[in-house]
């Protein structure tokens, strides 16, 4: 015992302990999850969350100590973003004969998804920055931040909102969809990711990839557009707004 309470005070100290704690506890959940039969409730993301919250607490281990080696991790988001993209490319004639209706699908899509949150906060008489800060809700962590700012948000709490809608989506959309009846055929897929994409943004999209090649296709598209029309239109859109 007196070894491990050693190795615990080491570790706890060192760069590596976040990035060591973040892929232990990750692998363990995956391996739950695929024992699960990857049921939506058993996402890892949210458990690994969960464990690595409460053992930081537990631990009484600083974030800013946490991160300065979970970073590395954090580092390698814009590649496995950048890797939806495989599945995009193999279906590229597909999309470019749909572009159209994709295009007008995200813009309806990302207009609810931002307007809901923000009439909502609305009615419930939530501050002006909380308000603001849920408007980007439905776009990828980092654009959420940015797009905050721009419109007098705040950065960090876009970003948790940002968290909480993709976990949202990923435990919610299958039971979501069947409750809709949308079909598991090819058409369906398209359907169910392009959905979870546009509501939901990255983690959504994974959990699309992971269920089906087809759905997690069509999220990884959603998810591009909604950044680049986030990042473009609400900035634009509360402007002309603000009185």
């Amino acid at each position: 015992m007196p070894d491990f309470v050693q190795l615990w005070v080491y570790l706890s100290a060192s760069p590596l302990f976040g990035l060591t704690a973040t892929v232990v506890v990750y692998a363990c959940a995956q391996a739950v999850y695929a024992r699960c039969g990857h049921a939506p409730w058993a996402n890892p993301v949210l458990w690994s969350v969960i464990v690595l919250a409460l053992a930081l607490l537990a631990a009484r281990v600083p974030y800013p100590t946490y991160f300065a080696g979970a970073q590395f991790i954090h580092f390698l988001l814009g590649p496995a973003v950048v890797a939806l993209g495989w599945p995009m490319w193999q279906r590229r004639g597909a999309l470019r004969a749909r572009w159209g209706r994709l295009l007008a699908a995200a813009l309806a899509g990302g207009a609810v998804a931002a307007g809901s949150a923000v009439a909502l906060a609305w009615a419930l008489g939530l501050p002006r920055e909380v308000l603001l800060s849920l408007a980007p809700k439905s776009v990828t962590a980092p654009v959420a931040m940015g797009v905050a700012e721009a419109i007098g948000g705040v950065p960090a709490l876009a970003a948790v909102f940002a968290v909480l809608t993709g976990l949202v989506g990923a435990l919610s959309g299958k039971y979501l969809f069947d409750l809709l009846r949308i079909p598991r055929t090819p058409a369906g897929w398209q359907a169910r990711g392009f959905a979870l994409g546009t509501a939901a943004h990255g983690i959504s999209a994974a959990r699309a990839l992971q269920v089906e090649p087809e759905a997690g296709a069509y999220a990884g598209v959603a998810l591009g557009l909604q950044v680049v029309l986030a990042a473009v239109l609400l900035p634009r859109a509360f402007r002309l707004l603000s009185p």
